[in-house]
């Protein structure tokens, strides 16, 4: 059977029409050879039961799942470090497939209840799938390390509850690709990421750049449907609110988990706050407001810090694009209340950040300035100790707050552990109370270290499999990464 009974396919973005997206074939690769692939994410929507061969059919030479159409480039425009690009699209990818998620493996809901709404729509979106109508001059291609890199910053992510594509397969496809910015011929890829819509706030952006208002209004129907059904029919204000309250979500974990994304131009981000397309990303080795992921990035536009900034002004983007469907409908008032939509985004995200910290180190909230004043000692106590203490031991130290204490104060950084700062910081976590202290008896919480994804590594999982062709590092950080998701148990 090539896919399960629970398979549920719903292309929903192909019913808008050609002038949404532009329907594409693969590549013909010379080879394709799986190098992952993701069962625990397959699971979700049915797809688990693909033998290999059925696997590489529809995801190394894209013949379409059952129910669905077959791929479309989508169209779209961006700001790129904030300067317009009318010229970009689906250039090196596609929409392959949507469908439903199974019911058993939808998230968890406030309280720990699953919802009873609809199952999330979730899409099958490729890179490096050959050229389309958007690759003005580029090959279409992903490299084999793009692919590899893209598949841990994804696990890390999931592990740290960060909302997150997953990728759910990487084959290689047997091409030698010239690269300027790493050393070629080097090894070519195709890869499929499981997303939760890939709606861009650029895809907004070419509607408002051709003036097109009825298009605007059908995407905005389109996503609050789908992804915002809480948003009233014709609300494009409480459509926006909604993005940004989700964005805000976003990027308060980003910063928690010491994410830099690398490149939030207005096409890297969606109307459901899940981050995706993983290019220059890093992880904080420490504290480093400053510390930035893209070589090219001389400016610091997107660093560590100034992600928060970045994320709000591609917001402001996506409400310009709204005004005019606003204003038409609801004159000065209208914009008024998109403005206060907007601006939203400052306090959702201070109230985010406090809980993901929260989250981050295991306990329980005790109130807004109680919350604040443990959210004020961390930082601090990373900025004083950046030298000598890394970002993420000091959440696997502290999680479950002071039930910790022995195991932080015997451990490796023990001497970054004494100080006024230090003491500020403690007192400030005794003040709340552990959240599941029961996790604490998972097996990762014996290890001296962490689990972490911090350059050296990378490269050096890389280079396994470019020596080598030793795949079983790689595999083996992910299998460590889901465990560590296991016992963090967001």
């Amino acid at each position: 059977m090539p896919v399960s009974s629970a398979y549920r396919p719903d292309p929903r973005f192909f019913d808008l029409g050609p002038e949404f997206g532009d329907p594409v074939q693969a590549a013909d690769f010379p080879m394709t050879v799986l190098r992952l692939r993701n069962d625990r994410a397959a699971a979700g929507v049915g797809l688990e039961t693909l033998t290999d061969a059925e696997w590489l059919e529809h995801f190394g030479c894209f013949r379409p799942l059952p129910g669905q159409p077959g791929p479309i480039a989508m169209r779209y425009h961006g700001h790129q470090f904030r300067v317009y690009n009318p010229d970009i699209g689906d250039g090196r990818g596609f929409l392959a497939a949507q469908l439903r998620e199974v019911p058993q493996a939808a998230p968890l809901r406030e309280g720990g209840v699953r919802g009873t709404a609809s199952p999330r729509l979730l899409d099958l979106g490729t890179k490096g799938s050959g050229q389309t109508p958007w690759s003005r001059h580029a090959d279409g291609r992903l490299t084999l390390k793009g692919g590899v890199r893209e598949a841990l910053a994804a696990a890390m992510l999931e592990s740290l509850d960060v909302p997150t594509c997953r990728i759910l397969s990487l084959i290689e496809t047997g091409e030698d690709l010239e690269r300027h910015d790493e050393p070629s011929p080097t090894r070519s890829a195709v890869m499929v990421r499981l997303s939760h819509s890939h709606v861009r706030f650029g895809t907004f952006q070419r509607a408002a750049y051709f003036s097109r208002t009825d298009q605007i209004e059908t995407l905005i129907e389109h996503a609050r449907s789908l992804y915002h059904p809480q948003v009233a029919p014709g609300d494009a204000v409480g459509f926006m609110s909604a993005v940004v309250q989700a964005s805000a979500r976003l990027t308060a974990k980003w910063i928690a988990a010491g994410f830099v994304h690398g490149v939030l131009n207005t096409d890297n981000l969606n109307v459901t706050g899940e981050s995706f397309d993983y290019g220059p990303w890093r992880f904080l080795p420490h504290y480093e407001p400053g510390f930035t992921a893209a070589y090219f990035d001389h400016q610091g536009l997107y660093a560590f810090a100034r992600q928060p900034e970045a994320v709000f002004w591609n917001l402001t983007q996506l409400a310009g694009c709204l005004k005019p469907v606003v204003g038409e409908a609801g004159g000065e008032a209208g914009v008024a209340a998109l403005t206060e939509a907007l601006n939203g985004f400052g306090p959702a995200y201070i109230r985010e950040l406090r809980a993901a910290f929260l989250a981050r180190l295991g306990v329980k909230s005790l109130g807004e300035a109680a919350d604040q004043r443990l959210l004020d000692c961390t930082l601090a106590l990373a900025r004083e100790q950046k030298e000598a203490l890394r970002w993420e031991p000091i959440f696997f130290d502290w999680f479950g707050g002071f039930s910790s204490a022995a195991r932080a104060l015997g451990g490796p950084r023990r001497k970054s552990y004494q100080g006024e700062t230090f003491d500020a910081f403690r007192f400030a976590l005794m003040e709340h109370e552990p959240d599941r202290p029961e996790r604490l008896e998972h097996p990762m919480f014996a290890a001296a270290e962490p689990e972490e994804m911090l350059i050296d590594e990378v490269e050096s999982l890389w280079s396994a499999i470019d020596r080598d062709d030793d795949w079983g590092p790689l595999k083996d950080k992910l299998a460590r990464l889901e465990a560590a998701g296991q016992a963090w148990d967001f």
